[in-house]
């Protein structure tokens, strides 16, 4: 491959995106999204009554999960996990510089793994699942937090028609999501017992584009694309899309919405003692008597 051409075989450039981690931390990291996410992760958490000894906390980013894990009764010990080292320094706990595509731990090593807004930047997302799924003891959580489709969809729709009226073509800059439709069925695939998918949408306001932009940049979540444009937005092209996403999304005080939509994911590693659905038949009770209805046999219709 010649230098400075991406493989177009590679979905992310994972040094691209360590690279934006790592300065995100180092210049001040803009962290309310994984602050908020964070805190909806561990009020899911205070609904499962058991206790986890040992978490693994997958893509530490501020550590705001870790710091509401360690309080927490029963919790041994949290091992920190994030490409970035910079983002590792941040917190006294034991930590790995690993990315989340390659996980350098043996089987049936923690209770709950658990992470906030890093499973989106991995190409193979059922390869990922799978190697949690080994690293969970039997009867181990899996509680997840990923972006969803719709995220940023405005910011999106303003840069492609920006880049095609001022650029003539438009560069790469959606990475293919997981639907809640399919994500309950890769954590099946993946050999998670009892898996959910639920969706969140936050909206957040901006004074502007650009003020956006910034914050995107602070959190480390800029384009990572192996096919993405390395060239810098023409100034054009900038204000165009800006002008585009306030006319187009503005609202009434001047500012512009940006949607965050949050894909949760759950799922239990298999085990003995977890509850199993009854055999068909099996059931002891009528339906039709719990609900005080009359039940007519298949076939039948009502008299209109």
């Amino acid at each position: 491959m010649p230098p400075g051409e991406s493989d177009p075989t590679v979905l992310f450039d994972r040094r691209a995106w360590r690279r934006h981690r790592e300065r995100a931390a180092r210049q001040g990291v803009v962290d309310f999204l994984h602050v908020e996410t964070a805190g909806r992760l561990l009020d899911r958490l205070d609904h499962v009554r058991r206790p986890f000894r040992t978490i693994l906390d997958l893509g530490v980013h501020c550590g705001a999960l870790s710091r509401g894990l360690v309080s927490r009764p029963a919790v041994e010990r949290v091992i920190a996990v994030d490409p970035a080292v910079a983002f590792l320094s941040r917190d006294h706990l034991p930590a790995v510089c690993a990315d989340p595509e390659l996980l350098p731990f043996s089987d049936n090593c923690f209770d709950l793994a658990i992470s906030t807004l890093a499973l989106h930047w991995v190409a193979d997302l059922p390869g990922t699942l799978i190697q949690l799924r080994r690293t969970l003891k039997p009867d181990g959580l899996l509680l997840a937090a990923m972006l969803g489709g719709a995220t940023l969809a405005e910011l999106r729709t303003a840069l492609f028609e920006a880049e095609l009226a001022e650029e003539g073509g438009v560069s790469a800059r959606v990475s293919p999501t997981a639907e809640v439709a399919d994500a309950a069925a890769l954590l099946q695939r993946a050999g998670f017992a009892m898996p959910v998918a639920d969706l969140d949408t936050i909206i957040v306001t901006y004074p502007d584009m650009l003020a956006l932009m910034r914050d995107l940049r602070g959190m480390g979540e800029t384009n990572a694309l192996s096919l993405r444009r390395h060239s810098v937005l023409r100034r054009a092209t900038l204000a165009r899309a800006a002008a585009i996403y306030r006319e187009r999304y503005g609202l009434g005080d001047g500012r512009i919405p940006a949607t965050f939509e949050i894909l949760f994911l759950t799922g239990w590693v298999p085990d003995a003692a977890q509850p199993k659905p009854l055999r068909p038949g099996s059931a002891r009770h009528r339906l039709a008597d719990a609900l005080s209805a009359v039940e007519f046999p298949a076939g039948d219709r009502v008299a209109p």
